[in-house]
This record gives structure tokens, C-alpha cells and sequence, in this order.
């Protein structure tokens, strides 16, 4: 419940807040339930505060001081968080549609069940965050940091991830559907029954990575680097691998009917049970290296 005496003093300001907060650094403020919406707390310490369930719709957040505050189920749609500092935060369940996170640092945060459809993400450090079910369709999160995180069941479908960091991330059974991910680094990366149909990869640096089971129907994979990558029982019709580097890599039971491995590099790599009827092989360096004039 929210504690009376801190919502009032929250709400003269900033600078009363931050004095408070300096002469009483033991106490954690009690703002659970509190309505917040609207309010202008740019920089605002709010470490360790319980704002479970809190209203902080369209509040300025900007840069404020939210490490280790407990969020979950709290609505921070259409708030202003750039920059800000929620390390360790709790925002399990929480909703934060259209939110601006750019530059934010949620290192380490928990997000499982959150709603950032439509947020900016862009430059934000969600590095080894839980992300398990967070729905991110239509996020903007340009050149994000998301290694070693776990994204488990997580919807990004229609995302933009250009240039994002997903090194050694956990996407089994993630949706990518019509993702943007291009020059995105997943170096180790876990795409095992991941949904990556219509996806947009070209120029991606997915070294190690590992496709069990995963969907890249129609995905661009254009001069994508999947050298010592892994593919088992993969659907990848259509796809285009046009000048990619698959040297080293495993394939089985891949089915990759109709696509297109023009120039595709596939020296070293181990074929079995490979469906290639109809795909478009011409210059293709095949495992002995050899390259076949035409399809």
C-alpha cells in the first residue's frame, strides 16, 4: 500500500524529494498503487521503491534513479525512462507500450511477462535480463544490448533490432516474425524452435549459432557469416542465403527448397539430409569444393 506521507512528498517535486531521500537512506519508499501519472520526476531516486502496481503513465522518468525498484504490474505506458537507470529493477508484468527507454540501462533487470509493444529500446543495455514471454512487437530497439539475456517465448515480431547485440542470447522459441535484424551480431546464440519466417538478417554476424528445429521460411540471410552454425530439421523454403558463409557448418534435415545460395559458401561444411529440390546453386562452393555452373 501506498505510504501517504511519502506520495506527498514525492509530489512537491524533485529537489524536495531527492533532500528526503538523502537524509533518509534507509528508508525505501512505499508507493505501491500510487497514481504517478503525469508527473515530471526527471532524475528522481527511486531505488529499491515498491511501485508494484503504481500509475506511471506518461510520467517523465528521464534519467531517473530506479535500480532495484519493485515495478511489477506497474502501467508505465507512454513514460519517458530515457536514460534512466533501472538495473535490477523487478517490471515482471508490467506495462510499458510506447514507452521511451532509449539509452536506458536494465542490466540484469526482470521483464518476464512484460508488454513493450511499440517502445523505444533504441542503445538500451538489457544485458543478462530475463525477457522470458515480453511482448516486443513493433519495438524499435536499434543497436541494443541484448547478450546473454534470456528471451524465451518472447514476441518480437515486426521489430526493429538493426545492429543489435544477441551474443550468447537464449531465443529458443522466440517469434521473429518480419524481425529487422540487420548487422545484428549473434555470436552463440540459441535460435532453437525460434520463429524467424520473413526475417530480415542481411549482413548479421551469427557465427555458432544454433537452428534446431527453427523456421526461416523466406528469411533474408543475405552475405549473413553462419560459419560453424547448426541446423537441425530446419525450415528454411524459400530463404535467401545469397552469399553467405555456412563454411564449417552443420546441416540436417534442413529443407531448403526454393531457396537462393547464389555464391553461398559451403566449403567444410556436413550435409545430411539436405532437401535442395529447386533451390538456385549456381557459383555455390559446395563441401568438396566444387562449384556448380548453374542450379
Amino acid at each position: 500500500m501506498t505510504n501517504i506521507e511519502h506520495l506527498a512528498l514525492l509530489k512537491r517535486g524533485v529537489e524536495k524529494w531527492r533532500s528526503w531521500r538523502e537524509e533518509n537512506p534507509a528508508i525505501a519508499p512505499q508507493l505501491a498503487e500510487a497514481n504517478l501519472r503525469t508527473l515530471d520526476l526527471p532524475g528522481a531516486n527511486l531505488e529499491f521503491a515498491d511501485l508494484q502496481n503504481a500509475n506511471l503513465s506518461q510520467t517523465i522518468l528521464v534519467s531517473a534513479r530506479l535500480r532495484c525498484a519493485h515495478l511489477g504490474g506497474a502501467n508505465l505506458q507512454g513514460s519517458e525512462l530515457m536514460e534512466a537507470d533501472l538495473q535490477n529493477a523487478d517490471l515482471g508484468g508490467a506495462d510499458l507500450r510506447g514507452a521511451n527507454l532509449r539509452g536506458s540501462n536494465l542490466k540484469t533487470a526482470n521483464l518476464l511477462g512484460a508488454n513493450l509493444c511499440d517502445c523505444n529500446l533504441t542503445e538500451a543495455d538489457l544485458e543478462r535480463g530475463n525477457l522470458i514471454g515480453t511482448q516486443l512487437r513493433d519495438a524499435i530497439a536499434r543497436r541494443v544490448n541484448l547478450s546473454f539475456a534470456t528471451l524465451r517465448r518472447a514476441n518480437f515480431s515486426r521489430a526493429n533490432l538493426s545492429g543489435a547485440n544477441l551474443n550468447d542470447t537464449n531465443l529458443n522459441y522466440a517469434n521473429l516474425n518480419e524481425a529487422i535484424l540487420l548487422d545484428a551480431i549473434a555470436f552463440r546464440a540459441d535460435f532453437n524452435c525460434t520463429n524467424l519466417m520473413d526475417s530480415h538478417l542481411n549482413g548479421a554476424y551469427l557465427f555458432g549459432t544454433k537452428f534446431i528445429e527453427a523456421n526461416l521460411m523466406g528469411a533474408d540471410l543475405r552475405f549473413v557469416n553462419l560459419g560453424r552454425s547448426r541446423f537441425e530439421n530446419t525450415d528454411a523454403r524459400g530463404a535467401n542465403l545469397r552469399g553467405a558463409n555456412l563454411n564449417r557448418a552443420i546441416l540436417q534435415g534442413v529443407d531448403l527448397r526454393g531457396a537462393n545460395l547464389h555464391g553461398a559458401n559451403l566449403s567444410r561444411a556436413i550435409l545430411n539430409r539436405v532437401n535442395w529440390e529447386g533451390a538456385n546453386l549456381q557459383g555455390t562452393i559446395m563441401p568438396d569444393g566444387t562449384v556448380p555452373y548453374c542450379c
